[in-house]
């Protein structure tokens, strides 16, 4: 069984008691990770984005269903958090720019079942970060210049 886990930033710690969600102002950050697999966060506020963003798999590809989630767009995804990055921040344009390219990096794009490449099949080695999404969320996390929850933090 994987790890799952749900963890609120408020802006200065982050909050792990259901429904912490929902008494926190913003910006905030939710990270709810889903048997080692799915990653979804949720960003407020969501700037250029939706607000809502996946690491690891989108549930669409995860679930070999288009009704799992909205179609996903990485790179209005990845301007949405810069700008929430930018808020925490106070960076130059520029910054936000290369923040954002970088953040592009971490997030799930849809895939279609035809295109879904098993990588022993390839022999490619995976790096922890692509096998279990704890890892990258820890890492992306980072990327913002976030602390880490406790749970991810080893």
């Amino acid at each position: 069984m994987g790890f799952f886990g749900t963890f609120v930033f408020d802006g200065s710690a982050w909050l792990t008691e259901p429904g912490a969600e929902k008494r926190v102002g913003e910006p905030s950050l939710l990270v709810d990770i889903h048997d080692s697999d799915i990653a979804t966060i949720v960003y407020r506020p969501a700037g250029p984005g939706s607000g809502v963003a996946y690491l690891g798999f989108t549930p669409r590809s995860y679930f070999e269903d288009d009704a799992a989630s909205a179609p996903t767009d990485v790179a209005r995804e990845a301007a949405g958090l810069a700008a929430w990055w930018r808020l925490r921040s106070s960076a130059s344009d520029a910054e936000v720019a290369a923040k954002q390219q970088e953040l592009a990096g971490y997030l799930a794009e849809d895939i279609s079942a035809d295109e879904d490449v098993d990588a022993a099949e390839i022999g490619a080695e995976l790096d922890d970060a692509e096998v279990f999404v704890e890892v990258k969320t820890a890492r992306f996390l980072a990327a913002l210049g976030l602390p880490l929850p406790e749970d991810l933090a080893g």
